[in-house]
């Protein structure tokens, strides 16, 4: 087994943004906290308009209260003049920095960060692209993923443009150093994350949403050890 550098990385950074944003997840209904600001559940459900700096607070309060998640997504991808692209799967966070986010059939893999190295594993292919963390995370939205997130610091927040009829309390998160835009649709009786849509400076939009939401439980953290496959093929892309 050699190590290959022949893999473009786009791929790989693309789902670890993903990973970064999905820091953010939490149900504040289920989280068991000393702090009061921890349990804001009840004060949501009697702010049936709340202003944009009031999502923004509640937004980082949960963040600030999550040490780890799990849940089962559904994601669709779509790109300029391409296929739409439908997957599943089951993501797992807990700080700082340690992610397993499991892809099922009929595209099986797994990205997974031990908080040195990131492994992005095909199965298909039986290939790993692997990256260090310091060059796998280098925006401000995986700030939130390493523990240092603040969503004023580092994102200019707007409502979008139009009414969403879905229910949902919408916000668009653009970061202020450049990147990829994503638009948040928050339960409003919680402000838990129900969707999250992430469109690239090319126009590609990959849409994501949540299910069987379980935030602060217990994670083994075997769950983020990774053992190279025998016979897989080993990439280590060059990060710019």
């Amino acid at each position: 087994m050699s190590p290959s550098i022949c893999r473009p990385i786009n791929p790989v950074l693309r789902r670890l943004s993903l990973l970064a944003a999905l820091s953010l997840l939490v149900v504040p209904g289920s989280v068991k906290s000393a702090h009061a600001r921890c349990d804001t559940a009840h004060a949501a459900a009697q702010d049936s308009a709340p202003s944009l700096d009031t999502i923004l607070a509640r937004l980082q309060q949960r963040y600030d209260c999550t040490r780890s998640f799990r849940a089962n997504f559904t994601e669709e991808i779509s790109s300029p003049g391409g296929m739409k692209r439908t997957r599943s799967g089951i993501v797992y966070f807990k700080r700082t920095a340690l992610i397993r986010w499991e892809f099922g059939a009929p595209s099986q893999g797994l990205v997974l960060s031990d908080g040195k190295v990131v492994y992005d594993y095909e199965q298909d292919l039986n290939q790993v692209v692997e990256l260090p963390m310091n060059k796998a995370f280098k925006t401000n939205a995986t700030a939130f993923l390493l523990g240092l997130g603040n969503v004023r610091r580092d994102f200019d927040a707007t409502s979008p443009p139009d009414k969403a009829s879905d229910g949902l309390v919408h916000i668009v998160l653009t970061p202020k150093a450049g990147g990829d835009t994503m638009e948040l649709g928050l339960d409003p009786q919680n402000y838990s994350i129900v969707t999250f849509t992430l469109t690239s400076q090319v126009g590609g939009v990959t849409h994501l949403k949540f299910s069987d939401v379980q935030t602060n439980v217990a994670l083994n953290d075997s769950l983020f050890h990774f053992e190279i496959p025998s016979g897989a093929d080993v990439v280590q892309p060059q990060a710019n």
